[in-house]
């Protein structure tokens, strides 16, 4: 019986290992929101009802999927990633807090809430009050919205630095964390390990607003970035200039110290495509993003083993062959419910060329709303048509979201175990 790594690595090889590997929690885009961890684990028997569950991750609300419950759903992937959040404090100092869900979990030090007279909830950057808002949830929500913080823009006086405040080069006290992590994961599991060290996802509407940074500065608003493609491109190019160089020398300065025990590094979370088509056209990703990811991705090829990992939400299908010309290895999330992305077509046409790490089960309507005999034909059907030849880690599209059913995620691994075998049926 193959290791999960060794499960992994034949599968981004294009090569057909014992079983389909399974993703959940491997990545800050295959996790799950916290109550339903925490509904996960009570079903799994894991924990006494009432035992809180971390949150690993404030913006997004998502779970700690720890180690025993990695094992217990037969994961194959679990996530390096550095001691950070979006809202900028660390994942320490754990404190008790409930969701409006009513669901016990465990938050950082730096969760420092603040309801508004509305009953919204506020977050702020690095904790610090006394900085503006950068994040609120709304009144029996799920999750934090970003705030847009835009300065009055003058274009005359514009500069692509701003731009570049949230891309730092990588300290020697996060090098040290991601050093014993990945020692003590590599060393103690059998796991593969996805690098997702953050950094290099040039305008990823999740970074644009920058709510780990106190006072922002530059172009934050999503309507006049995506505006700034067209009429602002040079300042746009010049901000990825510095954020790509940025960049390549945290790769240089991470892959010191981590080496090649990881199976891949994520490069970039920016969303290119809507439910119906793309955000941008070819020709400007190829004009303006293209030269970046390559600089980056040719760096990783040519100086380690890491596959590099391209998250991008939504109907891709027209950036697919762009995206490999980029030497990009694997894809997620693998939205087969937006425009023009049926698997059967996407594995047909680029099966042999790029990985599809997800595209498991659809979380927008599948998942949430199904039974679970339609997960269980969803899962089923996906394996069979995107696990031919290898080339297929299993993981849902995008994070499973709250309220979601814990009978139809127990439905979804129970299929993975049963059907996931090779040769597929």
């Amino acid at each position: 019986m193959l290791t999960s790594r060794e499960r992994v690595n034949l599968a981004v090889n294009h090569k057909e290992p014992d079983r389909v590997p399974l993703d959940l929690g491997g990545f800050i885009g295959t996790g799950m929101h916290v109550d339903l961890v925490y509904s996960l684990r009570q079903a799994l028997g894991l924990d006494p009802p009432g035992t809180p569950v971390k949150v690993i991750e404030p913006f997004q609300m998502l779970g700690e999927i720890d180690l025993d419950l990695t094992n217990a759903v037969g994961s194959d992937v679990v996530a390096l990633e550095g001691p950070g959040t979006q809202f900028g404090f660390n994942k320490e100092g754990w404190k008790p807090w409930t969701t409006f869900a009513g669901t016990p979990v465990l938050v950082p030090e730096g969760f420092n809430t603040e309801p508004d007279p509305s009953g919204d909830i506020l977050m702020y950057p690095e904790g610090d009050r006394s900085a503006p808002a950068s994040g609120r949830m709304p009144k029996g929500g799920f999750y934090f919205d970003a705030i847009v913080r835009q300065p009055p823009l003058d274009d005359e006086n514009l500069n692509p630095e701003d731009n570049t405040v949230e891309f730092s080069l990588i300290s020697d006290k996060t090098l040290d964390y991601l050093k014993n992590k990945v020692e003590r994961l590599y060393n103690r599991t059998d796991k593969a390990l996805l690098g997702a060290f953050g950094g290099t996802s040039f305008g990823s509407m999740g970074n644009l607003p920058a709510t780990w940074v106190k006072y922002p500065k530059g172009i934050r608003k999503p309507d006049e970035w995506f505006m700034s493609h067209l009429i602002r491109r040079d300042y746009l190019y010049k901000a990825f200039e510095r954020q790509c160089a940025i960049g390549l020398e945290n790769f240089k300065r991470i892959y010191e110290v981590v080496g090649d025990r990881i199976v891949g590094v994520v490069v970039t979370t920016t969303d290119f495509g809507m439910q119906t088509g793309p955000f941008i056209s070819p020709k400007i990703y190829r004009d303006l993003y293209m030269p970046f990811h390559q600089r980056l991705n040719d760096w990783v090829h040519q100086n380690t083993p890491w596959k590099t990992f391209i998250h991008s939400c939504g109907s891709v299908r027209e950036f697919l062959p762009d995206f490999i010309a980029a030497g990009f290895d694997l894809l997620n999330p693998v939205q087969c419910s937006a425009a023009h992305m049926a698997p059967e077509e996407l594995k047909k046409e680029y099966g042999d060329r790029i990985t599809f790490w997800g595209g498991g089960v659809d979380t927008q309507k599948t998942l949430p709303f199904g039974t679970p005999d339609d997960v269980r034909r969803q899962v089923r059907e996906r394996l069979r048509i995107l696990g031919l030849g290898g080339g297929f880690v299993f993981a849902t599209v995008h994070n499973i979201q709250a309220r979601t059913p814990v009978e139809n995620v127990l439905a979804m691994i129970e299929t993975v175990r049963d059907y996931g075998k090779y040769p597929l049926t």
